[in-house]
């Protein structure tokens, strides 16, 4: 069922209306998504890296798709706090347990738990691929920064699983922000110049796009369901109020990345680095795709504000969560390619 579809008339308000799960034809549509962001992480960084004479990192495919699993599972519990934050703004009785789909946020945390498990077994095998359980060394991780962070989003990840199953999911945010600040920190190391500058800049990189992603996901899937409710303005007044918010956050995420491109890829170095590192063609790739993402949102909020119907705007906002879903393995890819830092 799509959110075009005529929905008949009023019904009984104590009998729950059902919500339609995804259909046959949805699903397969849903799985090649799914694995076209895999191949990403899996397979980018050798073609990344062909001619650029740099040398690939031991198990850099699987790490890079677990670092992408781990930031789609912050974009999801992130988004969805987000948005049912700005949907009891707006007029209108917002009590209704009804009104909310079901949450993601423990299946997203467990996948998160799962990833940074995984990453955190790396880490205790000297940043390599551990070949079985008697080459983790569990207490290293515990005498090394990395291995602490790593530590941290594990469990992080197991609390804030624990926040969304309980009666007060919004007490999440503790250890989802806990999981922001140790990607942050893990991206620039004490030896960088001015690391803290970095990691700033990554903090709000970083959740400014996870409320980004996660807050259309969510928004879409509200919508949907307030539609097939309440009828088309209860869903379409909160997509408007999150569109207003997502051209702030997309005016933050784009300075910061710029910025954090230009501490690592000088101007007067950054053409040739675009082209001849595996680093700035996975971030060339990053930045067409986040322009795709501007360029969907764009059209959504115009179909919003001008379409005879502004549940057309859907189908633009569709695309661009898909779109957002390439950019988050293609950021998991860039953490696995070799940094080509220039002071």
């Amino acid at each position: 069922m799509t959110l075009t579809r005529p929905t008949p008339g009023p019904a009984d308000p104590c009998v729950p209306v059902p919500v339609p799960r995804l259909g046959a034809g949805r699903a397969p549509a849903v799985l090649v998504l799914v694995t076209l962001a895999a191949l990403i992480p899996l397979l980018g960084p050798s073609a990344a890296l062909e001619g650029t004479g740099e040398a690939q990192a031991p198990g850099a495919g699987g790490i890079g798709l677990l670092r992408t699993v781990l930031f789609a599972a912050l974009c999801i519990p992130v988004g969805e706090l987000f948005v049912n934050r700005l949907a009891r703004s707006l007029p209108g009785p917002q009590s209704d347990p009804s009104d909310v789909p079901r949450s993601w946020s423990p299946l997203a945390a467990t996948a998160g738990f799962l990833a940074a498990l995984g990453l955190a077994s790396v880490v205790a095998t000297g940043n390599l691929v551990p070949d079985d359980l008697a080459d983790i060394d569990v207490g290293g991780l515990y005498a090394s920064r990395d291995g602490k962070l790593a530590l941290l989003e594990v469990n992080a990840f197991l609390v804030a699983g624990l926040c969304a199953a309980s009666r007060r999911p919004v007490t999440q945010v503790w250890p989802l922000a806990a999981v922001v600040v140790a990607e942050a920190l893990r991206a620039h190391p004490t030896t960088e110049h001015h690391p803290l500058l970095g990691s700033g800049l990554t903090l709000v990189h970083l959740l400014c796009a996870a409320l980004w992603a996660g807050g259309l996901l969510h928004a879409l899937r509200v919508l949907r369901l307030r539609h097939l409710r309440n009828g088309t303005a209860a869903g379409v007044a909160l997509l408007g109020l999150y569109a207003r918010v997502a051209v702030v956050l997309l005016a933050v995420i784009t300075a910061t990345g710029v910025c954090s491109s230009l501490r690592r890829m000088p101007p007067e170095t950054i053409l040739e680095q675009l082209t001849g590192t595996a680093y700035g063609r996975a971030l060339l790739a990053k930045v067409v795709l986040v322009a795709a993402v501007a360029a969907l949102a764009l059209w959504a909020r115009r179909r919003l504000r001008r379409a005879p119907d502004p549940l057309s705007a859907c189908a633009p906002a569709r695309a661009e969560v898909v779109a957002l879903g390439l950019v988050v393995a293609a950021s998991g890819l860039l953490t696995v390619l070799p940094v080509p830092i220039r002071w």
